[in-house]
């Protein structure tokens, strides 16, 4: 009888990263609608080395406004992911959130 197959190292890193960019934390420290929309409050000549990747990215997609919904998407990071690290750079002045009036 064959062993069963085992999955690739990008599949197992896939299940580890999201924990990883995000601290552990599950929850955002701010309630972010996935239809807010996000715009980076970086310049464009700023050094972004010093951020994760994830941040470089999200800052520097952001430079266009883009709903929450959207940055996950075209990241291709899970939605729970993106609303923590936009909740943390916002809070970090990185970028600005207009959320959706109810």
């Amino acid at each position: 009888m064959n062993p069963p197959p085992t999955p690739a190292p990008t599949e197992q890193s896939s299940l580890v990263r999201p924990y990883a960019v995000t601290g552990g934390r599950t929850a955002p420290r701010l309630q972010l609608a996935m239809e807010a929309l996000v715009s980076s409050a970086t310049v464009m000549h700023q050094d972004l080395s010093m951020l994760t990747p994830e941040r470089q990215a999200i800052s520097t997609l952001c430079r266009q406004v883009r709903s929450v919904a959207e940055v996950s998407a075209l990241l291709r990071i899970p939605l729970g992911v993106v609303r923590v690290v936009i909740a943390d750079m916002a809070a970090e002045g990185l970028v600005h959130v207009h959320q959706p009036q109810l």
